[in-house]
């Protein structure tokens, strides 16, 4: 899960959730400012997502366009797992139907990148989907779909978002400035500790930055379950290095902090 503090710069357990789902409040969506963007949800069954928008961009026929989406994107998935029932249980990567919706394509090749099951990618592959549906459709400015800590952005000028870890004493400590330049991405997060997302490891908190919001989804899944104890952090860490997609990388275990690619970290006192 990821919150904003700029003001003036921004696994899965129900099979369509991310991490918080039904289970938590969503708290951390108010550290978004509000006069940086003007926001909305969507919910439908079990997605429930964050949408934010530049208030020059906002239109307030974008929650209708953005509910059909996601109401299209479930279907879609839910006749397609139907036919095919292994891809929402599987753990490993799964082949799919040439015919298979646009949705379960991208979810699957991420998660063969990625080494995982396909459903570990979800909660990404619905937020970039989503975001780049609002933006064929709108001219937008500054766009963030989040959807359970995995979030798709799109953003005109930096966006300063500092890292939750649930218990950890440094939850809330690290903040990441995102650069607009290399947007839009996707920014992701697993956790073994916090939500009730399936995780094999003990993170309290794996980021993953990647242009492609569904295999940034796949490799904090993929990062997270490596980790089983504070001492794993850092090698951990040096093994994203074998994934040329991955931007940054952020891995935090109890008091332990893993750190790698191309943007800055800020100190919380420096926030």
């Amino acid at each position: 899960m990821i919150k904003d503090k700029s003001t003036n710069a921004g696994s899965f357990s129900p099979p369509f959730g991310g991490v918080g789902g039904g289970f938590e409040p969503r708290t951390y969506r108010n550290q978004f400012s509000k006069q940086r963007f003007r926001s909305f949800v969507v919910n439908y069954k079990e997605t429930d997502l964050w949408i934010g928008v530049d208030p020059a961009s906002f239109r307030e026929e974008m929650k209708e366009v953005a509910h059909s989406k996601v109401v299209q994107l479930r279907s879609e998935m839910e006749a397609y797992l139907l036919t095919d029932p292994v891809f929402g249980k599987t753990f490993e990567p799964h082949p799919v139907e040439p015919n298979a919706p646009e949705i379960v394509k991208v979810m699957a090749e991420a998660a063969n990148r990625a080494g995982v099951g396909p459903m570990a990618s979800v909660a990404g592959a619905f937020s970039e989907m989503v975001g780049r549906h609002l933006m064929q459709q709108f001219g937008i400015q500054e766009l963030v779909v989040e959807n359970g800590g995995d979030i798709f952005l799109k953003i005109e000028r930096y966006l300063l978002m500092s890292v939750y870890a649930g218990s950890s004493p440094l939850s809330e400590k690290i903040g990441i400035e995102i650069q607009a330049s290399e947007s839009p991405l996707g920014v992701c997060t697993s956790a073994g500790t916090v939500g009730p997302s399936v995780s094999l490891g003990k993170t309290d908190a794996t980021m993953i930055i990647c242009r492609n919001t569904a295999l940034a989804d796949a490799l904090a899944t993929t990062f997270g379950n490596l980790v089983q104890v504070p001492d794993d952090v850092q090698q951990v860490t040096q093994q994203t290095e074998q994934f040329p997609e991955i931007l940054s990388a952020v891995i935090i275990c109890c008091d332990k902090i893993g750190i790698r690619g191309q943007f800055k970290m800020k100190l919380r006192q420096l926030i």
